[in-house]
């Protein structure tokens, strides 16, 4: 077969997706979406809406629409503030009370108490607990106890500087559970914006809670479709067909999509990292010299400007640039010539020449979504300049995401949780954290060992003072950018394209969903 260049193959794939938005013309002016209802569009499903048990990044932000915690992190500064909480009060080192707020009431009418909060973190706290929650929570907290009708008292193993941010955490109802405290088909009782109707395989539906004490939302329904196509996302949107999709399309098609009157963008910088993970176990990756050479191969701002049309700003580490932890450091330059060398002194040298046998060898594994398999095959190209032959293997994410909890994988690119907390930094790197029989989910994905993180991350934890730990993690970012245990990419936008339908949708930087609470539709602007 011919081979294609990867620009005409994007050429003709936005060619493609032009001439059906331009025979959607017409059928745009037909279709629309119910006045009571805002369709969003995913492109992978939402499984429960039970905050103790989300996996997925869409389980997350679903939880927090339905049950959200005592501290929300839901603004632009990303600044804990109180949600379901209405005073934090420390009483000492290592005790903490919280007050519940007296309007906050579950869907059901029923308020909501220090019992439920208790219940709640009892259940992640108990032995054997598959919350992905539990180990965290379980070296934070000795007991969480109800003290009063709307009073909770946290008691700590030892003084914690993250507890505040710990509270992020959903809360639901104890009367709602099972015998076993599970919620059945992950429906749970929340005291959140929106109720769920239904929670299927393709299609969630929610309906807007009449206690929420925010208020009244801004549309009675919330329906969540998946779409895995990502092209198939923009053209219903342009089509009107559905209102919203955020984050869930290719950011090379956006452009195209935006010449059209009848839909708009929203945009917010992110603190989400996306970064090149590299298994530091495998015989050829351990070497830091390889995989500082495989960084300086990576042409990381033609990426940018290639494949996300400008939506992305290029990252120096797991922190993003204005996060108050941020410690600035020189980015890593494109630099083939240099990538060579280290790759001749660790014993990698060219065996035939430009443009014959390649140095070595890795398999580069991705997810199967279309986008991220281009921007793999981008990268794969860059390498190969410098003589590393790169094979992409594209997995379901279920698949993908298994191997590289098992350590069966050499490179792959993924995705950060949104980062408002630099205690992060220890849940990624600490050599505690790496996947084990015994905790398949811990986060260390990458199998990296250095003491002097270890003790870095662990001391950042305990101090409460900022300056203090602001130069703690500052010496945490520049021994990880020394190792290279993991290649920061950029921190993409967080982009949402709205139907014309749709006003005062606010994009945060963490990505979650919680301005769905707020927007409304207003009729005459089709």
């Amino acid at each position: 077969m011919r081979h294609v260049p990867s620009s005409h193959r994007g050429r003709v794939a936005l060619a493609a997706a032009a001439a059906v938005l331009v025979a959607s013309g017409c059928e745009a002016r037909r279709r629309r979406t119910p006045d009571d209802t805002l369709v969003v569009l995913i492109e992978s499903s939402m499984k429960t809406a039970d905050p103790r048990f989300a996996v997925s990044s869409y389980d997350a932000k679903l939880s927090r629409l339905v049950a959200p915690g005592l501290i929300t992190v839901d603004a632009l500064d990303m600044a804990p503030r109180p949600e379901l909480a209405e005073r934090l009060e420390q009483l000492d080192e290592l005790t903490w009370q919280v007050t519940i707020r007296a309007d906050a009431r579950f869907s059901d009418g029923r308020p909501v108490t220090a019992d439920d909060v208790a219940w709640t973190f009892g259940t992640v706290l108990a032995p054997g607990s598959d919350s992905l929650w539990h180990k965290g929570f379980a070296e934070r907290f000795a007991a969480v106890e109800a003290v009063a009708e709307r009073t909770v008292r946290f008691r700590l193993h030892a003084p914690l500087a993250t507890f505040v941010s710990d509270l992020d955490m959903g809360i639901i109802a104890r009367h709602g559970a099972g015998p076993d405290g599970k919620y059945p088909g992950g429906r749970v009782l929340g005291a959140g914006p929106f109720v769920v109707e239904r929670l299927g395989a393709d299609v969630v539906r929610l309906r807007a809670n009449p206690h929420w004490h925010g208020g009244a939302t801004g549309v009675p329904r919330v329906e969540f479709r998946t779409v895995r196509d990502a092209a198939a996302r923009l053209i219903m949107l342009a089509g009107g067909s559905a209102d919203l999709a955020q984050n869930s399309f290719r950011y090379d098609l956006i452009d195209d999509v935006l010449a059209r009157e009848r839909v708009s963008e929203a945009r917010q910088a992110s603190n989400i990292l996306t970064y090149m993970m590299l298994n530091n176990e495998d015989p050829v990756l351990r070497d830091p010299r390889v995989r500082r050479a495989i960084a300086l191969a990576l042409d990381r701002e033609a990426i940018v400007g290639r494949k996300f049309a400008g939506r992305a700003v290029l990252a120096t580490g797991l922190l993003p640039p204005g996060h108050w932890c941020y410690a600035p450091l020189p980015q890593i330059p494109h630099d083939p010539a240099a990538a060579m060398r280290l790759l001749d002194e660790a014993g990698y040298p060219d065996p035939d020449g430009p443009g014959g046998r390649p140095r070595l060898e890795l398999i580069y594994k991705t997810s199967s979504d279309q986008f991220r398999v281009a921007v793999a095959r981008v990268i794969a190209s860059q390498l190969a300049q410098v003589g590393i032959a790169v094979d992409v293997r594209p997995f379901e994410f279920a698949t993908f995401f298994a191997d590289i909890k098992k350590g069966t994988y050499q490179i792959a690119t993924m995705q950060t949780a949104d980062i408002s907390e630099p205690d992060l930094l220890y849940t990624y790197f600490h050599s505690s954290r790496i996947p084990s029989p015994a905790d398949p989910n811990a986060g260390n994905r990458w199998r990296y060992r250095n003491p002097q993180v270890d003790d870095l991350t662990e001391r950042g934890r305990r101090v409460v003072d900022r300056a203090e730990r602001i130069a703690l993690y500052g010496e945490v970012q520049r021994q990880l950018a020394a190792d290279l245990p993991v290649i920061p990419l950029w921190h993409e936008d967080n982009v949402a394209i709205t139907n014309a339908d749709v006003v005062g949708y606010q994009v945060l930087p963490n990505a979650r969903l919680s301005g769905l609470a707020r927007v409304r539709k207003e009729k005459g602007t089709r």
